[in-house]
């Protein structure tokens, strides 16, 4: 009977000790700008981007006033466009390709398992800081800000970076969780492989006699010259996925790369996507648009290039789209080598990333990321965030 008594109680003391050291997940957190899922969250989407100074340089302090005028001004055009489309697909993919990144990791790394997939978008929900708020909640003590602009520029993945230190600050003080982040990967071999693989099944549908005269032409989000002027890395990144997509293929046809999404009367880094198309459609056998700077189906593919550039064409039947990464699987076991290879190399940011901090243009940064990034006890929080930040 004694024997029996003390037998109870250790049971439950071995049982709560193994609840006591059960390891923390490693959070995944797939980081873009979003887009409205629904028609209705469309003006708020337009806000939250406008008021980005990051993106759109026009003023700190007035920032917001006019951010909240041109939403308004802008909804009804917008509205009508993610209506014609059903809302924007891109949280439905971003949470599928990091769900699936983190099943690959939870079997090819057991070490640093189990993997927890989170989605932190720029300007729509879930937002920054309501996916931070729950990677506590779920007692996340390690986590990787994996930008999904294969390509860098401060404009995006600087902003999506910033963001996340400004709730650092708010929301984690104490720097429970310490991050890392993979900031560009415009030459990884699943990206590279999945697009090779999407173009030569579009080229499979024009006929053969004319298929090896198909052009070519890869469109990338746009940027004003001011920001591509401060020296930003992202022209030359998207020219190299182009060129390794073009190696993979062995320069199977004739190419280009072009820009789209041009807004407002700056000047922006062309030529402009839907003036190439026009001025090549008539005299070429055929064309192929090839988004590459996105990893998932959204407004720029499903509405700009299908519906406006092609579907306003009077060439419409030379041209095809190229179907975009969005569940291609060559495209997600990339991601995951990627976020695998980063564990194990235990880099916290590329070498690049301290060049563009310098280079880029913020009311609201920090001096070098390594205040971002790494192990930080909460001294070490404290003492930085009393620094000024550093304003260009």
């Amino acid at each position: 009977m004694s024997l029996l008594r003390t037998s109870i109680p250790t049971v439950r003391l071995f049982s709560t000790s193994n609840a006591l050291f059960q390891k923390s997940p490693t959070g995944v957190v797939f980081m873009n700008m979003g887009g409205p899922s629904t028609v209705p969250e469309t003006r708020d989407f337009l806000y939250q981007l406008f008021s980005d100074n990051d993106l759109i340089p026009i003023s700190k302090k007035y920032q917001p006033m006019i951010a909240k005028y041109i939403a308004k001004f802008r909804t009804p055009k917008i509205e009508k466009q993610y209506k014609e489309i059903g809302g924007s697909p891109i949280r439905k993919w971003s949470e599928f390709q990091a769900k699936r990144v983190c099943e690959i990791l939870d079997d090819t790394c057991p070490e640093s398992a189990p993997h927890k997939p989170y989605v932190a978008f720029r300007y729509a929900r879930p937002l920054t800081g309501e996916t931070y708020e729950q990677m506590l909640k779920d007692g996340v003590r390690k986590a990787i800000a994996f930008s999904q602009y294969p390509q860098f520029s401060y404009s995006t993945t600087g902003s999506s970076i910033n963001e996340l230190w400004r709730q650092i600050k708010k929301l984690d003080p104490e720097r429970t969780v310490s991050w890392s982040v993979i900031d560009r990967w415009p030459t990884n071999k699943g990206l590279v492989k999945a697009f090779a693989g999407n173009i030569q099944k579009k080229l499979q549908e024009f006929p053969e006699d004319v298929r090896k005269d198909v052009v070519l032409l890869f469109s990338a989000h746009s940027l004003p010259m001011d920001v591509i002027n401060t020296g930003d890395a992202y022209p030359a990144e998207v020219g190299a996925t182009v060129y390794s997509v073009m190696q993979e293929l062995k320069f199977c046809n004739p190419y280009r790369l072009v820009w789209q999404s041009q807004v407002g009367p700056k000047p922006w880094l062309g030529a402009q996507t839907a003036d190439v198309t026009e001025w090549l459609a008539p005299s070429q056998k055929g064309l192929i648009l090839i988004p590459i700077a996105f990893t998932s189906d959204h407004i720029e593919t499903l509405y700009e290039l299908d519906l406006e550039v092609i579907g306003e064409s009077e060439y419409k039947d030379k041209i095809k789209r190229c179907e975009s990464l969005n569940g291609n699987e060559t495209f997600i076991q990339g991601l995951a080598d990627l976020v695998k290879d980063h564990l194990k190399h235990g880099e916290l940011y590329s070498k690049q990333l301290p060049l563009d901090f310098d280079l880029g243009k913020s009311n609201d940064t920090f001096e070098h990321p390594s205040q971002v990034f790494g192990e930080h006890s909460k001294k070490d929080s404290q003492s930085s965030t009393s620094k000024n930040v550093k304003h260009k």
